[in-house]
């Protein structure tokens, strides 16, 4: 561990690094997945997922980068390498074949469940540990990624 900033013993520090790098995989490989979606998405709610796809895309492309910035200022390591995310990511692969939009909705639909059984792992580690900071992040994410799976669940519903 590297010194950090915050008044977290080293022990906390580590333990808190080690579940935002489980998060941070489970996010970057949720990150590709939408955006093959979006790359992919054909069918007639195209018009309304393909942008819809890519506005998911880049907000978690903004929270991945907090999760990474958070395990490095608690003193840790970032790990987002392809070979990383593969070795760490909870989420099922993405089928390569999908093309019809209501079965890229279910797919990621599924994915954002998953990913936010995860975020609020962490959050609860945050809580037992003491870390408000990543405790306030942590919600913060919840609470923009349980509106984003609103939304696909909305659609097909």
């Amino acid at each position: 561990m590297y010194s950090s900033p915050t008044a977290l013993p080293e022990k906390s520090r580590a333990a808190l690094s080690d579940e935002l790098n489980r998060n941070l995989a489970d996010g970057l490989d949720l990150q590709l997945q939408i955006k093959v979606a979006h790359w992919n998405v054909k069918g007639p709610h195209f018009a309304a997922l393909h942008p819809l796809f890519e506005s998911f895309a880049v907000a978690l492309a903004d929270r991945n980068d907090q999760v990474a910035e958070r395990a490095v200022t608690l003193g840790g390591l970032a790990r987002g390498t392809a070979r990383q995310v593969v070795a760490a990511s909870t989420l099922a692969d993405y089928p390569a074949d999908t093309t019809r939009d209501l079965d890229h909705v279910r797919l990621l639909a599924d994915r954002f469940d998953k990913y936010l059984e995860g975020a609020r792992r962490s959050r609860h580690a945050a809580e037992e540990l003491g870390d408000d900071d990543t405790v306030d992040l942590m919600t913060q994410i919840v609470q923009e990624l349980e509106k984003h799976a609103w939304f696909l669940r909305a659609t097909i519903a």
